[in-house]
This record gives structure tokens, C-alpha cells and sequence, in this order.
């Protein structure tokens, strides 16, 4: 679908064209084309250093933060030289200026590049989605590389893959562009020694010097080393920590093929790379030119089989198409792999994301069930002689079946809504999931009813004495989630009105663990001797107090927090308690009488 849309809107041509402009130049350009605003990097800088990986983490100004490592997974990692070469663009505060200046009057926005602006042109559109997504905004972005160098590791990938932003991305190339296929190899094959050769033929290359001799001299060394790596391939042999994402637009003589998995996308950048030549290398990558003009054409033309009858599958012939279309049909050592690589591409026997999302909602309705016996477990709570309240109640349970029950249903609705992120992380959920009404308000109820019990959960095991506060340390990341969700969703007219009635479940699903710190700091400060502790623990206790008053007046609570022995209404009952007498004794609170810190 995104080739066939780039192939028949001006997107492709656009994007070259300025490009080539950007090279030219060598610097950014910018143009507003149709109200679209593009921007291009020039790709004529060598960017210093070999293929050493940096942690996300460790990339300046924190640029990328929906990105940074998540607890329990490989850390995230890009191309060292890569990202200090798009820092020099994003310390500008021209390149600001300019980015800042065309979203404010463009309804899209396409980064693009040629070779090693390729690579600045999809850290700045990765930097562009990261800003939006903080201001909420839904401002479409497209990246557009051409002949691009690969960028980051598997986890990186997967970081792009959680936050949908792959369909964000197309990489054009050529099939033998030799740029595209430098970093497929080992990093331990990339020694200084490669790099240097490497950087005299990007000078050579890219400043299009008539030295032909010196170029073929060049790739006359390199050459072997990628194409014996492509003839191993099935061997047992270091990989290159490299991989490719997003959506990769194959071109050759022959036509173009689109392919948007990671693992086909590498294997077809080995696969037709081949049969590549330092003549061919070269002129491939430089060409796009050319390619990026029969993208039309080549769409509207005919396609016929040059080998023999078509096969009687419409699917069959379609993966015979694509082989073709590749310039790998009349390559029989190659075309065979390419048609696997071609199947693993287009999801053989994989449910559709429509079909997944169609599918989920039997299921959740399946486990409706399981939210209805918690909200009885809630109401009965409410009503119970004790007066304790839902989390209360929960939190000091004791082996009742009423209770078992409870936390078996806790446990499977947390199983089937981690399901749910895992799909929609994976792309096996359409691009629009987390926008749905349905999906929103779903996992917004959930998350408001099944939190408090996490956290009675948590506190009632102790989890806090040895991992720290629930806040912090014990949250799970599916309501951070869904956090998100709710905050980036379209407010009606109707959800500014004032409150007139206690709300059914507290509006806010963490306001017990903000209780059971308050809890702490009223235990430490009865305790505490120092005289600049206890004014910083008073504070934030004074903090809480307003948050909690704002809830209450705002009736955004439910009534089982205001219970006469839940836990809440008890910590208010001894925080006045010892203010009061407080009061009795001054010399002994001096920080915190007039709500300032005194020395």
C-alpha cells in the first residue's frame, strides 16, 4: 500500500528532488510543496569513525525519550558517528527555526535524504515524532531515505515497532547500492583499516571526482568481503548487530517491490546485492534519481511473466511477480531464497490487524465477567459493617474464597490487557488501535477499577520494604500505557462539567500509593531529629493534603475513600491529630508552622 502511494503521488520525485538539491548545497533545504513541508539533508559529509553502537540512552538532550530502554530488554542502540553528525543539525537553532517554523503551516510533514542524510533525515523525523507525541499533536510525518546506511540494533527496532512509528519510514534502494549494505557486516569485519577505504570512496563518491581507476581500486577491496558475507549467509557466522526498520521500496531495471519486515528487508538487501559490480555499486547509488521517474510508469505498466506459464495461484504468481520485479527471476541460485524472503514478508498464514482487533473484542467481552465480579467484590465492600472500603478490604484480606477469587480475576484481566500492548507493539493491530473510543474507554475503566488492588497487592506483600514505593518502583508499565491513551484521546464538551455526585471510581487509579507515602513520611517525621528533614517531610506531606483536598471538593473520589476506617480518612484523622499538637509544642516544629522552611 505504501509503495503503490508513493508510486502515484509526486512524494518520490518531491523528496529527490530536493535531495539532490540538499547535496548540492551541502546543507539543509527546506520547500513547501502542496502543503507539505519538506526537508532534506545533504548527504556529502562522512561522518568520522567506524560502525561502533552508542546506547539511546546516551544520545544528547535525552532526543528521544519514548524510545529509551524499558526494564528487562536490551538496551536500545544507533550508530555513534550517525548520531554526533545529526547533533551538529539539531544544536542549530537555524535547523530549529526552520523545522519549528513548517510545522506551523504544513498539514504533513516528509524528512528525506540521500546516503548519510538519509541517516540524519530519520533521527530528525524519529526527533520530530518524539516532540509531537509530548505536545499531543497528530501532525503526519513521513521519512524518505534514499540509498540510507542502516541505523540501530535489533532493540532499537523494537523500539520503533512499540510505538507504531515504522509505517513512518520508507528506505529506497537500488539493488546493488553498496551504502545501503555497509554495516551488514560483523563489527569486528569494520575495522579501522575498512573504514578508512570506505571514507576515500564516499569522498570519491560523492564529490564525483573522475579518479575511476581509484574507485574500482577501492571496491576492488571491499567488494569480496560483503559478497562473501551474502554467500555465508546460512552458515553458523557472526551477525552484524545492524538492523534494518521500517519499510524498505526495492528498485531495480525491472520494477520495484515494497517489503516491511525487518528480517525479509535484510535478507533482500544481501540477496540482490549479489551480482553487484563497483561499476554498478556506484552508479546505483547515484541514479535515484532515475528510478524515483519510472516509479509512476512502472505502477501503470503491465506486468507479464518472462519465464515460462504464470502459476495458477493468484498468490503464486504475485511472490513470481515480485521476484521478477526484483531483477532475481533469471538468477536461479537467488530466486528460490528471494521468494522465501518475499513469503516471510507478506505474513503467510497471519492474521490481518482488522481481523487481530476483531478477534480482541470477542475476547474481551469473554472477560467481561471477570471486571463484573471485581465491581460486585467493590459495591459489597462498600456497604460492608467494617467500613474499611475497597482497597482496604483487599489489602487486608484473609484466605476467603471471596478474595482468592478477587486476585485470580486481577491477574487474568492484566494477562489478556499485556496481550493487548504486546499485539498492538508488534503491528499485528491497525495504526489507529489506541485511538479507538472503544479501546480507550476500556482500558481507562480497567485501570481505574484494577490498579487499587495492584497496590493493596503490593503493599500487602511488603513488595515496598525491599523495592521501594509503589510509584516508582512497583507500577506496571501497562498503565503508564494507558496513561497515554487517555491523555492523546478527543475531549467532548461534556468532560469539563463540574461534578455533581461522587465519582463511581477515584479519578485517579494511584491515589492509594500517594496514601500509603503519605503514610511513610507521617510515620518518618514522628521519628525524625533533624530539624531540615522534618520541614522537606512536612512539605511533601502539606503537598498531599492539597492534592487530596482538591479530589475530595471536586468529588472525584469515590464514597470508599471517604469510609470512616479506610486508610485515607484514618491518615487524615492522625495528621490533624499531630498538627494539633504540634501546635501546643512550637520551638519543636519551626519549618513547618507558617508553611515555609525555616533553618
Amino acid at each position: 500500500m505504501l509503495a503503490t502511494f508513493l508510486s502515484s503521488t509526486p512524494v518520490l520525485q518531491d523528496s529527490w528532488r530536493l535531495c539532490s538539491l540538499a547535496n548540492t548545497a551541502a546543507t539543509v533545504v527546506t520547500d513547501h510543496v502542496r502543503g507539505v513541508a519538506y526537508v532534506a539533508f545533504p548527504g556529502t559529509v562522512m561522518p568520522s569513525g567506524g560502525a561502533n553502537l552508542v546506547a539511546l540512552d546516551a544520545a544528547p538532550d535525552g532526543l528521544f525519550p519514548p524510545l529509551q530502554q524499558r526494564q528487562h530488554e536490551d538496551p536500545p542502540m544507533i550508530h555513534a558517528a550517525i548520531v554526533d553528525h545529526f547533533r551538529s543539525f539539531y544544536t542549530s537553532t537555524t535547523f530549529h527555526n526552520q523545522i519549528l517554523a513548517e510545522i506551523d503551516k504544513s498539514k504533513a510533514v516528509v524528512m528525506t535524504g540521500h546516503s548519510m542524510g538519509g541517516a540524519v533525515a530519520s533521527l530528525s523525523a524519529l526527533w520530530l515524532l518524539s516532540y509531537l507525541q509530548s505536545i499531543t499533536s497528530s501532525l503526519p510525518v513521513l521519512c524518505i531515505t534514499f540509498g540510507s546506511p542502516l541505523l540501530g540494533n535489533d532493540s532499537f527496532l523494537r523500539a520503533i515497532l512499540r510505538e507504531r512509528w515504522a509505517g513512518n519510514f520508507c528506505h529506497v534502494v537500488s539493488n546493488h547500492d553498496f551504502i545501503p549494505r555497509l554495516f551488514l557486516a560483523p563489527l569486528p569485519s569494520l575495522s579501522a583499516h575498512h573504514a578508512h577505504f570506505v571514507l576515500q570512496f564516499w569522498q570519491l563518491l560523492m564529490n564525483v571526482l573522475q579518479s575511476d581507476s581509484e574507485t574500482a581500486k577501492i571496491f576492488g577491496f571491499l567488494l569480496p568481503y560483503i559478497q562473501g558475507w551474502v554467500a555465508n549467509m546460512e552458515e553458523e557466522c557472526v551477525k552484524s548487530p545492524f538492523s534494518p526498520f521500517g519499510n524498505y521500496l526495492f528498485f531495480s531495471e525491472e520494477g520495484a517491490v515494497c517489503v516491511d519486515d525487518a528480517a525479509a528487508a535484510g535478507k533482500m538487501l544481501e540477496l540482490m546485492f549479489t551480482k553487484a559490480s563497483p561499476g554498478s555499486s556506484i552508479e546505483d547509488h547515484l541514479k535515484y534519481g532515475d528510478y524515483t521517474e519510472k516509479a509512476s510508469w512502472q505502477l501503470l505498466m503491465r506486468k507479464s511473466f518472462t519465464l515460462g506459464e504464470p502459476p495458477e495461484s493468484s498468490y503464486e504468481a504475485g511472490l513470481a511477480l515480485a521476484v521478477q520485479s526484483c531483477g532475481l527471476a533469471n538468477q536461479e541460485s537467488i530466486s528460490g531464497p528471494a521468494k522465501e524472503c518475499l513469503k516471510m514478508a507478506k505474513r503467510v498464514n497471519r492474521l490481518s490487524p482488522h481481523l487481530n482487533a476483531a478477534n480482541l473484542s470477542i475476547i474481551l467481552s469473554k472477560n467481561v465477567p471477570y471486571r463484573t465480579q471485581i465491581e460486585w467484590y467493590k459495591a459489597s465492600c462498600d456497604k460492608s459493617d467494617d467500613q474499611m472500603g475497597y482497597y482496604d478490604s483487599f489489602k487486608l484480606r484473609g484466605a476467603s474464597k471471596k478474595g482468592a477469587k478477587i486476585n485470580m480475576n486481577r491477574c487474568l484481566l492484566a494477562g489478556f490487557w499485556d496481550n493487548v500492548i504486546h499485539m498492538l507493539e508488534s503491528n499485528q493491530l491497525p495504526h489507529d488501535f489506541l485511538k479507538r473510543e472503544k479501546w480507550v474507554n476500556a482500558s481507562h475503566f480497567y485501570k481505574l477499577l484494577v490498579e487499587p488492588l495492584d497496590i493493596a497487592d503490593y503493599y500487602r506483600t511488603g513488595m515496598h520494604l525491599t523495592h521501594g514505593h509503589y510509584l516508582k518502583n512497583g507500577r506496571e508499565e501497562r498503565y503508564e500505557i494507558f496513561d497515554r491513551w487517555w491523555k492523546g484521546r478527543e475531549v467532548g464538551n461534556e468532560e469539563n462539567n463540574r461534578r455533581t455526585t461522587h465519582a463511581s471510581l477515584t479519578q485517579d487509579s494511584c491515589f492509594w500509593a500517594r496514601v500509603e507515602e503519605a503514610r511513610d513520611w507521617l510515620d518518618q517525621i514522628r521519628s525524625e531529629s533533624d530539624m531540615r528533614r522534618s520541614a522537606m517531610l512536612w512539605q511533601d506531606i502539606e503537598n498531599f493534603e492539597r492534592y487530596a483536598t482538591r479530589l475530595v471538593e471536586n468529588k472525584e473520589v469515590s464514597m470508599d475513600v471517604l469510609a470512616k476506617n479506610s486508610s485515607f480518612t484514618l491518615l487524615m484523622e492522625e495528621l490533624q491529630d499531630l498538627k494539633s499538637k504540634s501546635q501546643q509544642f512550637p520551638p519543636q516544629f519551626p519549618a513547618f508552622l507558617n508553611g515555609e522552611m525555616v533553618p
